[in-house]
């Protein structure tokens, strides 16, 4: 459905990712999706493809240059290679840029690692108008969430030991005093429930949190 593109960053460096639109839409709203710390693999490119069944044009920045892993201990590593500010504030604000071109509304949206990023670039790049995180949360001092000023829309599990459930309910209360705009889900469900490829995947909880993405983009990206 897609192909792997290039786009200009801000800081006029390159970086390629993976760009599917809807058909005869090429000014449909977009959607930035962000990986998971596997990398650009084809389960990330299937969210996408899901996107653009549902109208959006859609486009996954490569934050890993072109490596993609299926062991947890290489995902670590690339992870923990990975400059977050950096990917943040260049790759995904380019990526968001390069859709803005052609599309009204630009949403973020990310899972694990890539949740994580989405709150970055909620609060570090101003071209954002939507962003919703799947079980992803930054340290309190990445980013002060207190001052996101779009939609925020989060989905978390409650037996999750990447991003525990107090870490969640810091960030609610921040957002609260923020006085931001957002909902937060929490499901009886493991880290990663929405990726069909892991054995913690529970298909109830990942259909629920579709739908109240679905209908959070529909709302505020639309």
């Amino acid at each position: 459905m897609g192909e792997i593109i290039t786009f200009q960053r801000p800081d006029r460096q390159t970086c390629s990712g993976y760009y599917a639109e809807p058909a005869d839409q090429s000014n449909a709203p977009g959607v930035v999706v962000i990986q998971e710390w596997w990398g650009l693999n084809d389960q990330i490119k299937g969210v996408a493809n899901q996107l653009v069944e549902q109208g959006y044009r859609v486009l996954v920045p490569d934050l890993y240059r072109g490596k993609v892993t299926l062991e947890e201990a290489e995902a670590a590593h690339l992870m923990n290679e990975l400059d977050f500010g950096d990917a943040a504030t260049q790759d995904i604000r380019g990526a968001i840029q390069y859709l803005q071109q052609n599309s009204p509304k630009v949403a973020v949206l990310g899972f694990c690692m890539g949740g994580a990023l989405t709150v970055l670039a909620a609060v570090h790049v101003p071209e954002a108008d939507v962003a919703i995180s799947w079980y992803g949360v930054p340290p309190a001092e990445a980013a002060d969430t207190r001052t996101i000023s779009i939609p925020f829309q989060g989905h978390f599990a409650q037996q999750d030991s990447f991003f525990p459930p107090e870490q969640v309910d810091d960030l609610e209360a921040r957002l609260k005093e923020g006085n931001v705009n957002h909902e937060l889900y929490r499901y009886q469900a493991q880290h990663a429930f929405g990726n069909e490829n892991n054995d913690s995947y529970d298909p109830e909880a990942t259909k629920l949190a579709w739908e109240r993405s679905l209908n959070f983009l529909s709302q505020h990206a639309k």
